[in-house]
C-alpha cells in the first residue's frame, strides 16, 4: 500500500534557535518542543520532570464534593458499596483501583463486571437488579455511565445511588445521579479533559484521601493501573495524564502490583524497561483477553490480588484465554480477507462492511483495526449476539466515523463511541441496507487524501547528528502517545553500508549510512518488498523513530524504519 509522506511545517527559525539557545540542545529537539506547544524554559522543565505537584486538586472537578461526602456516608452507615465497572482495560483497571483502596478502610464492599454478552456494555438493569437484591445502597459507576439517563432512573426507582465517574463524552441530559464526575461535563470546570476512566477513578480516591488525612502514598500505590489504562484507552498523554503516566511506569517497572508483575512474568516480559507501547501489545491484549472470551472478572481477581499464588493461577488463566483470542483474531481475519478478495463490488468500495453470524463477538474490533490497516477505509465488521447483529467498526484518520453511523441511525438500534471506534447494533433484516447506506454516506463524505494512510514526519535528521546527548534528550520526551507521539524523522541519501537481509516473514533488517555519519542498524517491519532496490547501491530515503534496541543484554540505538522511499510521494 503507497503511504503519503507528509513533513510537518518548521516553526519559526528564530524562535527555534531562541529555545535552543536557552535548554543549550539541538535546533531539532527545540522544534519537536515547539510542534508540542512548549516554547520557553519554563514549559520545558515541566515537560522534561513532571512532579506529583503538577497533578490537579481533585475537588475542582463538578461534583466531587458530592461524591466524597456521599462514599463518607456510606462508610459511616455500614451500608454496602458495589464498584461497578466496564469489561476492557480501562474497566476492569477502574474497578480494581477504587475497590482495593476502599477495601482497605471498609468490608462490606464488593465489585461487579457486567457480561460481555448478556448485558453489554455500560450499565445494565441486571446489575442495578443485583444490587438492589443484595442490599447495596450505593454504587460507584466507573468508565460508564454518563448517558445513562434511563438506567440511572430505574436506579433511583430501586432506592440504588449511584456516583457516576466517567471520561466519555456526556448527552445533552445528564444522569439523575447523586454525583457525576466526568471533565467532559460543559460545566465542569477540572483544568484537564482527557482523563482515562481508570484516571477518574484516582482523582476519586485522591479526593477522599485528601479530604480525610490519608497519605498520598496510599493512593499513589494504584498508579501502576493508572498507567495501564492510559495506555490500553489510547487517550492523550498530555498535561496531567502525562504526569499520571510517568510515575504509572516508575512504579510498574520498579514495584508493580502482584497480579501486575505475575503477568509480565507469565508474558515472559518481566524486564524493568516497559513503556506505553510495551503495555499496549503485551499486558493490554492479556487483560483484554478475560472479558472478550469469558469473564472479564477474572482480570479484576488478578489486579486485586494479595498473594503470588492466586495471582499466578488467575494470570495463567488469562494468558490460556489471550491465546484462545488469538486464534479467533487470525481465523476470523483470514475468512474476512479472503471474503473481501472474492468480491470485486468490495474491493471498489470505499467502506468495508463484513458480516457472518458465526464470528465471535469478542474479537471483532481487532479483527475491523486488522481490516482497516489493509485496506485503509472506513470498517465495520458484524457477528451475531442474542438474536441481534452487533459490530465494531474503526476508522481511519480524519475520518469522523460516529458522524457517518449518524446518517445510518434509522437502521441501528443502538450505536456509540466516537470518531475513530464505534460500536453498534441493528436488527438482521437490516444488514444489506445498513452496508449499502454506510458505503454511500462514507462515498460521499470521504476525501481521496484521506484513503492513502500518511505518515506525519516531524523534522529531517542528519545520522550524524544522533549523537549520546541527543538521544539522552529525545529519551525524556517519554511517555510517548497520543499528543505525544515517538518523533519520526527523515533522512535522505542514505545507502546500505554491510548488511541487508530479510528476518522472520518480511522484515527487512539493514546497515545505513549518510555522507559523514557512522552506520546505523535499522530495522523495517513488513517491508522487505524494498530489498532488491536498496540493494542496488543508489542512495534512498528513510523515515524512522529512534530507539534503544537490547539483545543480550546490550544496549544500542537502532532505527525502526517507518517508510523507505522508492517512488513515495509527499504532501
Amino acid at each position: 500500500m503507497n503511504k503519503r509522506w507528509a513533513v510537518r511545517e518548521k516553526p519559526d527559525n528564530e524562535d527555534v534557535i531562541k529555545l535552543a539557545d536557552a535548554l543549550t540542545i539541538d535546533t531539532v529537539l527545540s522544534t519537536l518542543l515547539i510542534h508540542r506547544g512548549i516554547t520557553n524554559y519554563e514549559d520545558a522543565r515541566y515537560f522534561f520532570r513532571p512532579e506529583v505537584r503538577h497533578l490537579h486538586d481533585p475537588f475542582l472537578m463538578a461534583d466531587m464534593e458530592k461524591a466524597v461526602e456521599r462514599i463518607e456516608n456510606a462508610i459511616m452507615a455500614g451500608e454496602k458499596i458495589l464498584v461497578y465497572g466496564d469489561y476492557d482495560v480501562d474497566g476492569t483497571t477502574s474497578v480494581s483501583l477504587v475497590y482495593s483502596f476502599f477495601r482497605k478502610l471498609y468490608d462490606p464492599i464488593e465489585y461487579y463486571i457486567p457480561d460481555r454478552y448478556r448485558e453489554g456494555y455500560g450499565i445494565s438493569t441486571q446489575g442495578i437488579d443485583y444490587a438492589a437484591d443484595n442490599g447495596f445502597g450505593l454504587i460507584i459507576a466507573l468508565d460508564c455511565g454518563i448517558k445513562s439517563v434511563d438506567k440511572i432512573a430505574y436506579a433511583n426507582t430501586k432506592g440504588v445511588d449511584f456516583v457516576i465517574c466517567d471520561h466519555h463524552l456526556p448527552g445533552k441530559e445528564l444522569p439523575e445521579a447523586i454525583a457525576v464526575l466526568d471533565p467532559k461535563r460543559s460545566d465542569c470546570e477540572y483544568p484537564y479533559k482527557e482523563l482515562s476512566g481508570c484516571g477518574i477513578g484516582f482523582k476519586l480516591i485522591q479526593a477522599y484521601a485528601q479530604k480525610n488525612d490519608i497519605p498520598f502514598q496510599e493512593v499513589a500505590c494504584y498508579l501502576d493501573l493508572v498507567a495501564i489504562s492510559i495506555a490500553c484507552d489510547i487517550v492523550h498523554i498530555t498535561g496531567e495524564n502525562r504526569v499520571l503516566a510517568y510515575f504509572g511506569l516508575q512504579k510498574l517497572n520498579n514495584e508493580p502490583c502482584i497480579g501486575v508483575k505475575i503477568l509480565m512474568e507469565i508474558a515472559a516480559r518481566a524486564t524493568g524497561n516497559y513503556t506505553i507501547s510495551d503495555i499496549v501489545f503485551t499486558l493490554g491484549p492479556r487483560i483484554n483477553a478475560a472479558g472478550r472470551i469469558d469473564d472479564a472478572k477474572h482480570a479484576v481477581e488478578l489486579l486485586i490480588a494479595c498473594h503470588d499464588q492466586a495471582a499466578r493461577e488467575k494470570g495463567m488463566l488469562i494468558n490460556i484465554k489471550n491465546t484462545e483470542r488469538k486464534g479467533h483474531d487470525l481465523s476470523i481475519t483470514d475468512e474476512a480477507l479472503s471474503m473481501i478478495a472474492g468480491d470485486e463490488v468490495m474491493i471498489g468500495r470505499k467502506s468495508t462492511v463484513v458480516f457472518n453470524e458465526n464470528w465471535h463477538k469478542g474479537v471483532i474490533g481487532i479483527v475491523a483495526s486488522r481490516l482497516t490497516e489493509k485496506y485503509y477505509r472506513p470498517t465495520v465488521v458484524l457477528t451475531r449476539s442474542n438474536g441481534h447483529v452487533t459490530g465494531s467498526a474503526r476508522s481511519v484518520l480524519g475520518y469522523d466515523l460516529y458522524e457517518a453511523l449518524c446518517e445510518c441511525k434509522d437502521l441501528l438500534i443502538q450505536f456509540g463511541g466516537h470518531k475513530y471506534a464505534a460500536g453498534l447494533t441493528l436488527h438482521p433484516e437490516n444488514v444489506d441496507a445498513f452496508i449499502e447506506r454506510f458505503e454511500q454516506v462514507v462515498s460521499a463524505s470521504i476525501t481521496d487524501e484521506q484513503l492513502i494512510q500518511r505518515i506525519t514526519i516531524d523534522a529531517e535528521l542528519k545520522l550524524k547528528q544522533i549523537e549520546p546527548k541527543f538521544f539522552r534528550i529525545l529519551n525524556q520526551f517519554a511517555p510517548f502517545g497520543p499528543e505525544n507521539m515517538s518523533p519520526i524523522f527523515i533522512s535522505r541519501n542514505v545507502y546500505v553500508s554491510g548488511y541487508a537481509g530479510l528476518v522472520g516473514e518480511n522484515h527487512l533488517k539493514m546497515t545505513v549510512m549518510q555522507e559523514g555519519s557512522a552506520g546505523f542498524d535499522c530495522i523495517a517491519f513488513n517491508q522487505g518488498v524494498y530489498l532488491p532496490e536498496i540493494k542496488e547501491g543508489k542512495p534512498f530515503d528513510i523515515c524512522y523513530h529512534i530507539e534503544e534496541n537490547i539483545w543480550r543484554e546490550k544496549r544500542s540505538i537502532q532505527l525502526n524504519v517507518k517508510g523507505v522511499r522508492c517512488g513515495e510521494f509527499f504532501d
